[in-house]
Order: structure tokens, then sequence, then C-alpha cells
């Protein structure tokens, strides 16, 4: 079993509003698939530079992707560890069997 560690709400809050735009979900899909430049994300989604980059500030911000600078590009990438303690959130958040909370009616039932 994994050990508790106390969870910040606030982080994980800015973790899920970043991610609650599809446009937004949709390039964290394609940086899943490795690192990116912005045009070749522009490209890719059909978006303007301008709209791909106030999206890509907000994921930053968030901590979800990391960017570095080659030359006039920028490619962007996606932060594992902040992926993997949203994991371990979902995971945990996850009715189990038995547990006390599911009450009558739930999934215990």
């Amino acid at each position: 079993m994994a050990t508790t560690t106390r969870f910040d709400t606030a982080k994980a809050a800015r973790w899920f509003h970043a991610l609650s735009d599809e446009t937004r979900l949709e390039i964290v899909r394609r940086l899943s698939g490795g690192e990116c430049c912005v045009c070749d994300l522009t490209g890719a989604m059909g978006a303007a530079q301008s709209r791909l980059s106030f999206h890509l500030k907000t994921l930053k911000l968030a901590g979800l992707v990391t960017d570095r600078k080659e030359g006039r590009w920028v490619y962007y990438t996606l932060n594992p560890e902040v992926f993997e303690a949203i994991s371990e959130f979902v995971l945990g958040a996850k009715p189990e069997c038995g547990d006390t909370w599911c009450g009558d009616g739930g999934c215990c039932a």
C-alpha cells in the first residue's frame, strides 16, 4: 500500500482547471507523443499561433508542461512528475469495495 502524503488541493485545482479546456486537452494528447515545437502544434491543430501560445502558457503556469527555447523556436514537453501526481490522485479517489463511505446503495450494495 502506498504511503499517505498530504495532498496539495490548491495545486490540484490549478492542474484540473488547466485541463478543463478541449484545446488544452488536445495539446496534452499531442505532447504525450513527445516534445513539440509550437509551430508543429499550430499546423497539426489548425489553430493560430497566438491562440496556442495562450493555452500553452496556461498549461505551463499550472506546471503541466515545460518549455525550452532553441533559436527562435519554443519546444514544449509534458512534465512527467505532475502527470504522475495527477494519476496517483485520480487512482486514490477511486472507490474500493468495502470502503466505509460506500454506505447503503453504494458500490458495495
